[in-house]
């Protein structure tokens, strides 16, 4: 869904001009429509829905992708509102998380059953993840409510190797657990590729040994999600995951190659990049928009 629009045009008076009249006025004269909170767009047909309409589609599929900016907490509040939301439908989730190799598997297991206090897990965490501590809520809520935890990520040593001298430059060892990566992509992906290469201020970077590492590293964790399904087919996998890994180009469509095609993408808004002009419904299925604003509803 591409929307023409005013250079100097405001968020919403683009959401607006995808409506009718009669349904820009309910906007305006319902108090639910609170423009102070956030609200969820239905990429495949441009309407406005609520957190209980989105979560009854989603509890249809078997992997929800939820993306994030990683330091950005609003994302993270949207990510655990939509799993408590999933569970209070009656779902049976699991948090699927980037932000963990499958190798700290047994790590997770005790402490969603109590078994490590948390400065064992935060430990366990910082040896995974070099980013922002902004999942902490999500992680005790996680416990609290016997939420399994999936490690989905691969060592980042390899993904760092890749992306500076490509899949080529791996060991026979290092090999042996990973999938075949070649850089052979559509328009779409490879202008996602140019813009991340950029974002991580890699201008010298090699453009296919980049590409390389984030295909490796969408495939390994579409891999390590399948093979959670099979082995626990009533789950609800709700995949927490950069933008970029999460968008349907990405993890959904190595799934996709996989067999599992019973997926749904969140994306939060994040103006200029991930917005009412630059998406479409080939892109993501729910775009939430002003989530720095207040909660879903």
């Amino acid at each position: 869904m591409r929307i023409e629009r005013p250079a100097k045009a405001s968020r919403w008076h683009r959401i607006w001009r995808i409506f009718p009249a009669w349904f820009a006025w309910a906007l305006v004269l319902l108090p639910a429509w609170d423009l102070g909170q956030a609200h969820i767009l239905q990429l495949a047909d441009g309407k406005l829905v609520s957190l209980p309409a989105m979560v009854e589609d989603l509890s249809r599929a078997r992997v929800v992708l939820v993306g994030e900016e990683h330091d950005n907490p609003h994302h993270h509040r949207a990510q655990l509102q939509i799993i408590q939301a999933l569970a209070a439908a009656g779902a049976r989730v699991t948090i699927g998380l980037e932000m963990f190799r499958s190798d700290s598997q047994a790590a997770l297991e005790r402490w969603v059953a109590g078994e490590l206090d948390e400065q064992e897990f935060m430990q366990v965490y910082h040896d995974n993840w070099d980013e922002s501590e902004q999942y902490h809520e999500i992680f005790r809520q996680a416990r609290a409510n016997k939420w399994p935890m999936l490690g989905l990520n691969l060592s980042r040593q390899i993904v760092n190797q890749v992306a500076k001298n490509g899949f080529a430059s791996l060991t026979e060892e290092q090999l042996a657990e990973l999938p075949v990566v070649q850089c052979r992509v559509d328009q779409t992906y490879m202008e996602f590729i140019r813009r991340a290469l950029g974002q991580h201020r890699r201008p010298e970077a090699n453009f296919v040994n980049f590409c390389e590492a984030q295909l490796l590293w969408d495939m390994v964790m579409a891999r390590n999600i399948s093979a959670y399904l099979a082995a626990n087919p009533k789950a609800t996998l709700v995949v927490l995951t950069g933008s970029g890994h999460a968008w349907k180009h990405a993890i959904p469509e190595q799934l996709q190659k996989l067999g599992e095609s019973n997926w749904r993408v969140v994306l939060p808004e994040v103006p200029r990049r991930i917005d009412l002009d630059t998406v479409s419904a080939r892109d993501v299925d729910y775009l939430l928009l002003g989530v720095e604003q207040g909660a879903l509803h």
